[in-house]
């Protein structure tokens, strides 16, 4: 009994851990850019600019940004930009060409155009005051942006707007949107003096993969030359978001927003064509609008108002994996040593299954729990954000300590019914108590996501983490000891159906290209199955 009790569990521990460091080597590996894409030598030739911070947002019409903090924000970029580009002159950034001016940075003065006439028409006249007042600061004026896409207006309504807007100024005038909609337009280039066109190869109906994004901007501008030649073709808004769901093959991280716009400025710089990223400052507003995505546009942190990639410094995913490295390897041990103190306790010979069961409970959720955290951290929005996603990382992380001490006990998963059924039927024990309240945590948070991605799944994230800590310990529990002969539970063959079915449905619509949702489908399934196998015992009436 010594060897099985002590050398096993150490050899599997040492080997766990061991796997752990390995993986974590792996997810920090840094990559190289072919230039940084923030160089203080080489600055950028314009960033599109919202001052919004914190719970700031413009969609609370009265939300204000005073100057102080605008002006902040323009002493910051104009360490890295030459220019600006705004889009609206509402919410206080009718004050930036004005503080711009101090700080030597050109705008490209916005003006939000909608279905709301008398709102366009005070939107326009201030924006050309502004263009009379500061003709050395505002270089262009874009009249709308993607009105056309959102179908707030009419082609004709618009090319009237924007001629009226060059009658009155002298600075060159044009019309921004995504490609196609210039392409189904084509009235509009008449208008203009120059096309403006979003290129953005994340959101594209056929998402385009990071490695290709820089090729796809570069061919869809030769597209547009092409379509629309004699004006200057500007990318009015080109990036790549660091943080969010992924579309098919398009994965947001880090890593890939800094290799797609360095790639992108490279091409710029090689090519010679103008253009403009997309965003100077991450936006949290955006979030309520396009999932956590929407928020993380921008090269600078909207928190720390730090710049993402610091030229010289390595550029990785987990900037902070060696943290993230120790807390799983702690989780790890601490897994190990909840399954030796059970064996302390109950003294008994356990079958080398029961401690590999909980060698690879100790393994996945030790791998995974610094990349759950980082997406708890990123991913959680609101309150009820912070609370869903918290409760789903603190089941992963007591999922295998409890599944651990009910492995060495003998137990099988607990039921639903001996949490919340009849009072006779109840458990006494309150680690099984604890474990099936885990449960419940994990099969309510787990189905309302799986429903989330089959009935509105475009900005939901993939939860694979930190579900695949909470489920596969469940799934060891039920393969070792299997639960007592008994009737199958309504609730868990419940839950088991909607995860099937949300599983079938997502691995259909989201591609094989996308592993995030692969990986999530797959632990769904492992879930189901877990579920279904549930059995409980018949209560003496």
């Amino acid at each position: 009994m010594e060897q099985i009790s002590l050398r096993t569990p150490l050899a599997l521990l040492l080997t766990s851990l061991g796997m752990i460091a390995a993986v974590w080597w792996w997810l920090a590996t840094p990559i190289t850019l072919v230039r940084a894409p923030i160089d203080p030598n080489a600055k950028l030739q314009c960033v599109s600019y919202a001052p919004f911070r914190d719970a700031q947002t413009p969609l609370v019409p009265t939300t204000h940004i005073d100057a102080q903090q605008i002006a902040q924000d323009l002493a910051q970029l104009a360490k890295i930009t030459d220019c600006v580009r705004t889009y609206s002159i509402e919410n206080g950034l009718d004050q930036v060409p004005a503080l711009a001016a101090k700080v030597g940075l050109k705008v490209i003065q916005g003006i939000w155009l909608s279905s709301n006439r008398i709102k366009n028409a005070s939107q326009i006249a201030i924006a050309v005051g502004l263009t009379k007042q500061y003709p050395d600061v505002i270089t262009a004026l874009v009249v709308g942006n993607e009105v056309l896409l959102r179908g707030e207006m009419t082609t004709a309504d618009l090319a009237a707007n924007i001629r009226a807007v060059k009658a009155q100024v002298t600075i060159p005038v044009t019309y921004a949107d995504v490609w196609e909609f210039w392409l189904r337009n084509r009235e509009i280039y008449e208008a203009v003096d120059f096309v403006t066109i979003h290129i953005l190869p994340y959101w594209e109906d056929i998402p385009v993969r990071a490695k290709f994004a820089a090729s796809h901007v570069d061919s869809i501008r030769k597209r547009m030359a092409v379509a629309f030649p004699g004006k200057e073709i500007l990318i009015g808004e080109t990036g790549w978001p660091s943080a969010g769901r992924m579309r098919e093959g398009a994965l947001p991280s880090r890593a890939n927003q800094g290799r797609v716009v360095s790639e992108i400025l490279d091409l710029a710089k090689r090519e010679g064509f103008r253009v403009n990223l997309i965003e100077a400052y991450d936006q949290p507003w955006k979030r309520q609008l396009e999932g956590t995505v929407g928020g993380y546009w921008g090269l600078i942190d909207a928190v720390q108002r730090a710049v993402k990639y610091p030229p010289g410094e390595p550029l990785s995913n987990f900037p902070f994996w060696k943290l993230q490295m120790g807390c799983g390897m702690a989780l790890s041990f601490f897994v190990f040593l909840a399954g030796w103190l059970t064996l302390r306790r109950r003294p008994w010979q356990p079958r080398l299954v029961s401690w590999i069961a909980v060698g690879t409970s100790a393994t996945i959720s030790g791998m995974l729990l610094g990349v759950a955290a980082d997406k708890m951290f990123y991913e959680s929005y609101g309150i009820g954000g912070w609370l869903q996603w918290g409760a789903l990382l603190a089941a992963g992380i007591a999922s295998p300590l409890l599944c651990a001490n009910a492995v060495m006990s003998g137990k099988p998963l607990p039921t639903f019914l001996e949490l919340l059924g009849p009072r006779e039927g109840r458990t006494s024990s309150v680690l099984t108590a604890l474990l099936g309240l885990t449960l419940i945590v994990t099969a309510v948070i787990g189905a309302e996501s799986a429903l989330g991605f089959a009935f509105d799944p475009r900005y939901r994230d993939f939860p694979f983490a930190a579900l695949s800590m909470a489920v596969a310990p469940f799934a060891a529990l039920m393969l070792v000891n299997r639960p007592k002969e008994g009737t199958r539970p309504i609730a868990e063959s419940a839950f088991a159906g909607v995860l099937v079915f949300a599983a079938l449905f997502t691995a259909f619509n989201e591609g094989a290209q996308n592993w995030q949702a692969m990986w999530t489908c797959a632990i769904y399934a492992l879930f189901a199955v877990t579920l279904w196998r549930a059995r409980a015992a018949q209560i003496p009436k």
